[in-house]
């Protein structure tokens, strides 16, 4: 898969290397958006893409923006991420996208208005030869171009539009508001149901200070860079230990601020593998979140949270075990 960064805006057919097919046309079927968590709406989406992508020719592309849109226009009041870029990137690779064009969300591309965000993006940009999106697709300043625009910019540039249908699940419009709002409520069943496989976070192992190996539960730290979208206490399953990469490995993993050692305020994935105890410094690793066991507490000393810890290592256990005999 190749992906390409940049504002796209002003680049015009003869500078458009990175873009160009092997034939050197230069033509590609798009479909835009987030993509945020890469649920099961935006993988009907991909598969349509796909599919009309193989009809015509072309090369399948998704147009998508670092950072979201609402992190840049209220950073503060942003939803939390269901996946980071670098994790998204991979989704959309093991999809089968062939190509992936980062935008820069910038207050530059902000301003751009509808009409240039088609001519110098979709047009010039990407030489967008069909285009997938959503009716209720906004774009441009102040979210002011709507698929009406786009249908009559179709016309007059020669590209064709197709609208993509809601995907539900019983009866509940897939998106990523609803799988971060399953989370945020501990249901990771019904998120998982919304996304097609159980909600995971990726990132590589990080150094962190060796206090659970010091209470006798050592763990795999990934450090979060954006809010996550859930916290507490978790039984999940550990992608990508060495010589077992694509085993899963059973795990029992603390989301959250850590309020009983720390007072930064700033989350961190801890993942304590119940059968593995090598190094894992500076792999890339996948957690996958099966089941919550409480949410995150203050404790009064050390000692009471080795005991929580040992509580929370045993009926993760209790669960594997009901699991493998269920």
């Amino acid at each position: 898969m190749l992906v390409t960064h940049g504002s796209l805006q002003g680049i015009t057919a003869a500078s458009r290397s990175p873009l160009a097919t092997a034939a050197g046309t230069g033509r590609l079927a798009v479909t835009v958006g987030n993509f945020d968590g890469v649920h099961r709406g935006h993988r009907a989406m991909l598969e349509r893409l796909k599919r009309k992508a193989s009809e015509l020719g072309v090369p399948s592309c998704v147009l998508t923006f670092e950072p979201h849109p609402r992190e840049f226009f209220t950073p503060q009041a942003a939803p939390a991420r269901l996946t980071r870029l670098s994790a998204k990137l991979h989704v959309l690779r093991d999809a089968g996208i062939d190509r992936v064009h980062v935008a820069r969300f910038n207050a530059n591309f902000a301003s751009q208005s509808p009409a240039r965000f088609i001519e110098d993006v979709l047009v010039k940009g990407l030489g967008c030869t069909w285009l997938l999106v959503g009716r209720d697709f906004r774009f441009g300043a102040k979210r002011a171009g709507d698929y009406a625009q786009l249908e009559q910019a179709a016309r007059l540039h020669g590209f064709e539009l197709e609208a993509m249908p809601e995907v539900c699940n019983a009866g509940e419009r897939i998106s990523s508001s609803a799988v971060r709002s399953a989370l945020q409520r501990g249901d990771l069943e019904q998120a998982a149901a919304l996304l097609g496989r159980p909600y995971s976070i990726a990132g590589r192992v990080a150094h962190g200070d060796k206090l659970g190996r010091e209470l006798g539960f050592a763990t795999a730290n990934i450090r979060l860079p954006h809010p996550p979208p859930l916290a507490g206490i978790f039984v999940v399953e550990v992608l990508g230990v060495p010589s077992v990469e694509a085993i899963p490995q059973r795990a029992v993993a603390s989301i959250g601020v850590r309020p009983t050692v720390m007072e930064s305020g700033v989350p961190l994935l801890e993942a304590h593998l119940l059968e593995f105890d090598g190094d894992l410094y500076g792999r890339r690793i996948e957690v996958k979140f099966l089941h919550k066991l409480r949410d995150e507490e203050k404790y009064p000393d050390l000692e009471t949270l080795k005991d929580a810890i040992a509580r929370d290592a045993a009926n993760a256990r209790d669960f594997f075990a009901a699991k493998s005999h269920g």
